[in-house]
């Protein structure tokens, strides 16, 4: 009976004891997890608040520009700027309330003008803004003064540039350029998205060079407590950037959680598990949000850049090839087929690349059409029949249930043999891809010593050149049983009496022969397609008949054709139509084209 007693005894101090242990372990654990918890609250906050530092320091920055614009022209023009209003127009942006000009200190030059006129001051003599201009002028130093209120509304920072000119080896102070931004409109983009990650934030600035005060820029509207910050210097201001989470640093639920479970040690085990599984998930979540093109899923150039460093960092003896490629005509499938489509191209091209390569390499997006490959261990001569084969192989996207092919061109280049710093690197495969565009575009080329490594592009676009042409414009397919029309300018759409290109697709149902007067039709068409089969439709004659608009009035309008050979539409008709009405009033009868 003793030795039963004193054995359950040495049971229940066993189990005692393990429930102290239990008990101790479990508070060791609930201690470790909040503390970590804590940490990594307070590491995300740090990083998220330097991160959105940067960019709040380059949209201000980006305001900063404008006065560094106008420094330069008016140095290059030794000291006018003739041209100020249309310069100002080109500048402005939703951010900006006015920018100026203020020769010897003295505004002089506001644009716009209409609501800003009262800011035709001397900064030099005026006594809230004198102290901050003399500083500038003294100091050589770019001065930021406010936040103030702005009469129109809002508040508003003055951005002060003081600007010298060299005559005859001295500097002399010439004045100011100016520009006011409207805060918080300027980095409003980057506080909203900081917010959306669930942040609350404060925006301070010194209140000027000279102070270690601060003032407040912006904030959220919360009450915040032991914040992280992030200081970052403008001109001679210091701001600050103030974050924490809007729910606070201590999880108290995650606290009576683990306290009131600790008797399930398992169960506890098990929680902390996943506990720092969903801390890590959530730390490579904003890592990936941050290096994720949204649109193709692969890296953007950033987290592209981070893992090529990387590697490079792990494997500088190694070889490797890296590539750079872009889908030929990308504007002429955006302005064609829509955004939607050139979408889609994008994104059957991601992935095709990620179907082609190996698992192994890397496949980014650099922005717009462009896009890059770093293939491990390769060296050009492995890759190159790969490479080749893949720009070769068939691409094709789908528009309103049709397929239409597209084709890319590609450049490569190989660490270490033609360059051993990736900014470098990358430069000799664009370099490689420029010289594909130079050579016709759809091809695959390595770089060599001497391609040209700066890539210049025309930047026209459809658009841009029919929207500025001295006429009306339209392109239909040359087709005498399918004549389907596939563009139309902005002076074409007014010529007819429509209002968009859907409204006047609708119109005609897409059809050149219905914008022609029944009574012309068949001669018209007749007299375009013996222009064609007498000279290969290079002919350069004109043909008169009269347009039908789509209120039923009529126009007589001469129509000067050309057959073009599209890549996706076959041979197409590009037509350039002229009000006779108004030809004649300028020329006068009979001096018109085609009389």
């Amino acid at each position: 009976m003793r030795e039963k007693f004193f054995r359950h005894k040495r049971i229940w101090i066993a189990v005692a004891l393990e429930l102290i242990i239990g008990a101790a372990l479990i508070r060791l654990a609930a201690g470790r997890i909040l503390t970590g918890e804590l940490t990594a609250r307070r590491e995300n906050a740090e990083a998220n608040a330097q991160t959105y530092s940067e960019r709040i320091e380059e949209d201000i920055n980006s305001g900063i520009y404008i006065t560094d614009s106008l420094e330069q022209i008016i140095i290059s023009e030794d000291g006018s700027c003739n041209q100020f209003h249309e310069v100002a127009e080109n500048l402005m942006n939703d951010s900006i309330q006015s920018i100026q000009l203020a020769p010897g200190g003295t505004v002089t030059e506001i644009y716009p003008e209409k609501g800003n006129e009262a800011g035709k001051i001397d900064l030099l003599a005026d006594p809230s803004r004198g102290e901050y201009a003399r500083y500038g002028m003294e100091n050589d130093l770019v001065i930021s003064q406010g936040p103030f209120d702005l009469k129109q509304g809002g508040r508003g920072l003055a951005v002060r540039n003081p600007v010298y000119l060299n005559h005859n080896g001295h500097k002399e102070f010439w004045g100011f350029t100016i520009v006011i931004i409207r805060v918080p409109d300027i980095f409003s983009n980057s506080m909203k998205a900081l917010e959306s990650f669930g942040y609350q934030c404060r925006l301070l600035k010194t209140t000027s060079p000279w102070s270690q005060e601060y003032t407040e820029v912006y904030d959220s509207g919360e009450e915040m407590i032991q914040p992280v910050s992030y200081q970052f210097g403008i001109g001679g201001d210091t701001w600050q950037l103030q974050v924490m989470p809007r729910d606070g640093w201590d999880n108290s639920g995650l606290r009576m959680v683990v306290i009131c479970s600790g008797w399930m040690i398992v169960l506890l085990l098990t929680g902390l598990t996943a506990a720092v599984m969903i801390l890590e998930e959530r730390r490579r979540y904003l890592r990936e949000l941050a290096e994720t093109d949204g649109l193709t899923g692969l890296y953007n150039r950033s987290g592209f850049d981070r893992l090529l460093d990387r590697y490079l960092a792990r494997h500088p003896d190694s070889r490797f090839v890296v590539a750079e490629l872009d889908i030929d005509n990308f504007k002429s499938i955006n302005d064609m087929y829509g955004h939607d489509a050139g979408d889609q191209a994008l994104r059957v091209l991601a992935a095709e690349l990620r179907k082609n390569f190996p698992r192994d390499a890397v496949i980014g997006r650099n922005g717009g059409d462009e896009f890059c490959l770093l293939l491990k261990n390769q060296t050009y001569r492995l890759p190159g029949s790969r490479l080749e084969d893949f720009t070769k192989s068939h691409k094709e996207f789908c528009h309103k249930g049709e397929k239409h092919p597209f084709t890319i061109s590609l450049g490569y280049a190989e660490y270490p043999v033609h360059a051993q710093k990736r900014e470098e690197l990358m430069q000799c495969a664009d370099a490689a891809l420029y010289e594909v565009k130079r050579k016709g575009k759809q091809g695959c080329i390595m770089y060599r010593e001497g391609f040209q490594q700066i890539r210049k592009q025309m930047g026209f676009a459809l658009t841009d050149i029919s929207e500025n042409l001295p006429g009306a414009f339209l392109v239909y397919k040359a087709d005498p049983q399918n004549d389907e029309l596939l563009f139309a300018n902005q002076e074409m759409l007014h010529l007819t009496g429509c209002g968009d290109l859907d409204e006047f697709f609708a119109y005609t149902r897409r059809s050149f022969r219905n914008l022609l007067d029944e009574s012309d039709r068949e001669a018209v068409e007749a007299d375009i397609w013996r222009q064609i089969n007498a000279n290969g439709g290079q002919e350069n004659d004109y043909v008169s008949f009269s347009l039908v608009r789509k209120d039923g009035t009529k126009v007589r309008v001469f129509d000067h054709g050309r057959l073009v050979d599209s890549t996706y539409y076959g041979r197409v008709f590009y037509v350039l139509l002229m009000n006779k009405k108004l030809i004649d009033a300028h020329y006068g009868q009979g001096c018109h084209p085609g009389a």
